[in-house]
């Protein structure tokens, strides 16, 4: 297998740090070490009041894979739908606050790779992993091809 992709669920733009003769300037150093730490840890911050959440795309000769964690969800409370080339994972959890008892939505929207059979799509649900697979279609298929020599 070999990972595709990893996409995180609140990225940020990179601007150049350096200023006049290639040396960082004391405001841009502070800047880069926010932006370390403001996506680095972007994930953990909005894990508890819903939002989005993180997902792996990795892939094999057979099929795609879209791997999704989600702790504390039911398996009744996961919706999964392809629409308009797109996966389309949507999850909702209980939570006790300290009045009573709230609900707290994720959503995901995932781009996926067109050679994908969208009628044979299957996903399960295990230990708080959500794991969608996308198999391919034929043509996608890599195939071997043998060499003779003459």
């Amino acid at each position: 297998m070999r990972l595709i992709n990893y996409t995180n669920p609140n990225a940020l733009t990179v601007a150049p740090a350096t200023g006049f003769g290639g040396r960082f300037q004391l405001g841009d150093i502070e800047d880069q070490i926010d932006w370390l730490f403001g996506t680095g840890l972007a994930g953990f911050a909005g894990a508890g009041r819903g939002g989005q959440f993180p997902v792996d795309i990795y892939e094999d000769k057979e099929n795609t894979y879209v791997r999704a964690e989600l702790p504390g969800v039911n398996r009744d409370a996961i919706g999964v739908e392809i629409v308009e080339g797109s996966l389309f994972i949507q999850a909702s959890r209980k939570e006790k606050t300290g009045e009573g008892e709230g609900s707290v939505s994720f959503n995901r929207l995932v781009s996926i790779p067109e050679e994908v059979q969208a009628d044979k799509v299957t996903a399960a649900y295990e230990n708080g992993m959500l794991t969608v697979t996308l198999p391919k279609k034929e043509e996608a298929k890599p195939t071997k091809i043998n060499v003779s020599v003459n």
